[in-house]
């Protein structure tokens, strides 16, 4: 039997009816495929938050000012934020990259320092990125995860902070698959009638300005510094077997981005949640994709994949322990 198969009768065969424990069974699937193992295991689970400035806030695609990027790093910092909270209770390893902010950071903090510039280009006038500082970007988030794989972690969640970063996602989810702007561009930050009409006319103008060709090109045109990092330390996530865990529609158009430069990132991504942002359901539907939760989250920061990490365990917790038909002396029709 291959892997697969051994896997399926292994979850088939434990003390409960075919299939009753839904989404877990697929979850406990993917996993042991991941790991390559009937007996898949969770290790040191971490999250990297990414945060950067974004030049296209200039053009008021934002409810709040760029300033509160650099002001909620220093509240992860200190703690307060959600994702601090919920870090704290699933016992996950938080890191905060300063992936583009545009503040200097105190000395002493702990920020990991991984800017490449000061926020991106206002993408209404010229590319976000060059493709030197896209490269460099990708090449961080890889060097990220690296460092946290040397230290023993297989899991590893991924949330973002960046005024203004669910625009280049709705460019990166327009550009990737084809669907008008319109569907691609939510609220965001609570933008709603004349303020998202000027935002959607906004990120039309941006995107009928440029051509890209590749998905690098494409990320450098139209993306973020945090969501081009992300990009990285996906892919060498799934190089290093990892299982991904992704958040919501930020995280996910990073998650897309990755997909179009190596399909097979698309085997390791459990995605946590569907977002209330508009597109990140269509997006999940793209990616054949069932969310574990749906909470009706629009926060970022990786809020989603850390209340996912205990179904994850759960997951592997009953592929491990619970009891087949035959340990336990049980009939099976």
């Amino acid at each position: 039997m291959t892997l697969n198969e051994q896997l399926k009768h292994k979850i088939n065969f434990k003390t409960k009816p075919l299939g009753a424990l839904g989404l877990l069974e697929d979850l406990a699937l993917q996993i042991g495929l991941i790991q390559n193992t009937l007996t898949p295991e969770i290790k040191n689970p971490a999250l990297l938050v990414f945060a950067a400035d974004h030049g296209l806030t200039d053009e008021g695609i934002s409810s709040f000012p760029k300033e509160v990027t650099w002001q909620m790093v220093m509240n992860f910092v200190s703690g307060g934020a959600a994702i601090n909270v919920f870090c704290r209770q699933n016992g996950i390893n938080l890191k905060v990259v300063d992936a583009g902010v545009d503040f200097d950071f105190p000395e002493g903090i702990p920020v990991v320092n991984a800017k490449i510039a000061r926020g991106t280009r206002n993408m209404r006038y010229e590319p976000a990125m060059t493709s030197k500082e896209c490269a460099a970007a990708l090449q961080k988030g890889r060097k990220l995860v690296g460092k946290e794989a040397e230290g023993g972690c297989n899991i590893i969640g991924f949330g973002e902070m960046g005024i203004g970063n669910t625009s280049p996602s709705s460019l990166l989810m327009h550009r990737f698959l084809n669907i008008p702007i319109e569907e691609c561009t939510g609220s965001g930050t609570g933008m709603h009638g004349e303020q998202l009409t000027h935002k959607i006319q906004i990120l039309k103008e941006v995107s009928e300005k440029y051509d890209p060709q590749t998905p690098e090109e494409t990320l450098a045109t139209f993306g973020g510094l945090e969501i081009a990092m992300m990009v990285g330390a996906m892919l060498e996530a799934c190089d290093l077997h990892m299982i991904l865990l992704i958040d919501g529609f930020i995280a996910t158009a990073a998650a897309l981005t990755a997909i179009q430069i190596n399909p097979a990132v698309r085997d390791n991504c459990v995605f946590c949640h569907s977002s209330d942002e508009r597109g990140h359901k269509l997006m999940l539907q793209h990616l054949d994709a069932r969310p574990m939760l749906q909470l009706n989250l629009r926060l970022g920061e990786g809020t989603g994949a850390a209340l996912t990490l205990p179904l994850v365990q759960a997951a592997v917790n009953f592929l491990n322990e619970m009891a087949s038909f035959d340990d336990a002396g049980v009939s099976n029709k």
